[in-house]
């Protein structure tokens, strides 16, 4: 008995299209269900202090990957929101620290909660075999994700 031959196997490029294209629009997705009436960029550098802090302005545009300036106009916004606060490090007065405040942790919880509820009951309408599948890739993703970037 002869079997039809296997579908030839997607190129590196395309793959890399099609997970760039579905990581977008889920992105979008979640950013929908956030609500939270503050950028993306500003959500972001608070979910990093939240987690890392307290951190310098240097080091918290090292870890969002974006330039110094960028990143003192965003704690701006924060601070002036009442979601982060400043403190002079005692050991070098130029230097100040960025800490998320009672508002902010309470403000980055909701969206989160929201954004893992509407992805908990899509996930549960998938079919057991895809749900597994996708529980397969979360290493991967992961892995793809921290990766330092190729020189």
């Amino acid at each position: 008995m002869r079997t039809a031959p296997s579908k030839p196997e997607m190129d590196v490029a395309e793959v890399a299209a099609r997970l760039r294209l579905s990581a977008t629009r889920l992105a979008r997705r979640l950013r929908q269900q956030a609500g939270t009436g503050h950028t993306p960029s500003q959500l972001s550098a608070l979910a990093t202090v939240d987690h890392h802090g307290p951190l310098t302005l240097g080091a918290l545009a090292e870890h969002e990957r974006v330039a110094p300036p960028s990143i003192t106009k965003v704690v701006a916004k924060l601070e002036a929101d009442g979601l982060v606060e400043r403190a002079t490090d005692p050991g070098d007065r130029r230097v100040q620290h960025v800490n998320t405040t009672k508002a902010g942790r309470d403000l980055i919880a909701e969206p989160r909660r929201r954004k893992t509820t509407w992805l908990t009951a899509r996930i549960r309408e998938l079919p057991a075999d895809e749900q597994a599948q996708l529980i397969a890739a979360l290493d991967v993703l992961d892995h793809l994700a921290t990766q330092d970037d190729l020189p």
